[in-house]
């Protein structure tokens, strides 16, 4: 089984990206050869600064390598990395229809964000098809909000290996629901879009000073209050065991347990759960040659493979 994954080097990644995606990625690449690449194209549709775009790029494959990617299991590479991709992709728009791209919900929703329309943010989903495609993979672990392109990559493949022969596996979408959204400072979905997101390695006194800004009701300290519906309750399950979350859901339900004990709860676990983490991502920090043989190694190996379909795809279409 083949796992493909690929993440933005947006800028500095949050808790919302490493439950979100980093995890259950570094999760499956023991069940099966995983494929996961730093989206620095797929990047250019939002980033205006080369150095910005370099410097996160890095940042990513730090963050990766810290948490624990293997890259004995998971092919690691840049997106830029592997030209075929982006032959690949001209190749599948010849049969993707106009009107599939159209009823995209990540172009209307970044058009109503006030993004330019531009063609590279029409297209996304083709480029984002021959990222899946390229590598022949059967799962793709998405959040909700990414669904509809996996559904997209599907139609895409499938008729293409209607028209050309079978050319591409189907691949299919897996989402955690557990985990699929991650709520933010003020409880919608963590993101840097609304600047309310939890840095993964970010400064101990900021970040703890954002956790103690985190919306809660206006319950009082004496009052029983409902773990279920509390923003700092469903980040704390996240890092704590069942037996601490267990306790804490009592505390809440008994009264006499204020909000501001339990951010500092959260706070503390948390930062215990990522001090391995931190750790080694310092220690990274001084081995940029090890980080950049990593991806170099994976550019390599993703290139390979992505060099047969690409072959493939030609060879069908009479090229």
């Amino acid at each position: 089984m083949r796992i493909l994954s690929g993440i933005q080097p947006s800028g500095k990644l949050h808790l919302g990206n490493y439950f979100g995606m980093m995890k259950p990625a570094i999760e499956l690449q023991s069940e099966g050869q995983a494929y996961l690449f730093i989206a620095n194209y797929h990047a250019l549709t939002t980033s205006s600064s080369p150095d910005a775009l370099r410097a996160a790029t890095h940042d990513v494959a730090l963050d990766f390598l810290a948490c624990g990617l293997d890259p004995e299991k998971t092919v690691f590479f840049r997106q830029s990395d592997v030209p075929e991709v982006t032959e690949l992709t001209w190749l599948l728009s010849v049969v993707t229809p106009m009107g599939l791209l159209e009823r995209c919900h990540s172009y209307k929703d970044k058009l109503a964000r006030g993004i330019p329309a531009n063609h590279a943010l029409f297209a996304y989903p083709v480029l984002m098809a021959a990222d899946i495609l390229a590598y022949q993979s059967n799962l793709v672990p998405v959040g909700k909000d990414q669904k509809q392109h996996v559904e997209v990559t599907r139609d895409i493949a499938v008729k293409f290996n209607n028209q050309f022969g079978e050319v591409f596996t189907i691949p299919e979408p897996s989402i955690r629901e557990s985990v699929a959204v991650v709520p933010g400072l003020d409880g919608e979905k963590m993101s840097k879009t609304y600047n309310n997101h939890i840095e993964l390695f970010g400064d101990e006194k900021e970040t703890k000073a954002k956790i103690m800004r985190i919306v809660t009701d206006s319950k009082g300290l004496h009052e029983p209050k409902d773990p279920q519906t509390c923003n700092v309750f469903a980040l704390y399950r996240l890092f704590a065991s069942e037996d601490d979350c267990r306790e804490m859901e009592n505390l809440y339900r008994n009264g006499g347990y204020g909000y501001g004990e339990a951010k500092k709860k959260l706070f503390a676990t948390m930062w215990e759960y990522l001090a391995p983490f931190r750790v080694k991502r310092k220690h990274l920090e001084s081995d940029s040659a090890y980080v950049e043989s990593v991806l170099a190694a994976g550019k390599e190996r993703a290139r390979e493979e992505a060099a047969k379909t690409l072959a493939a795809a030609r060879m069908a279409m009479g090229l």
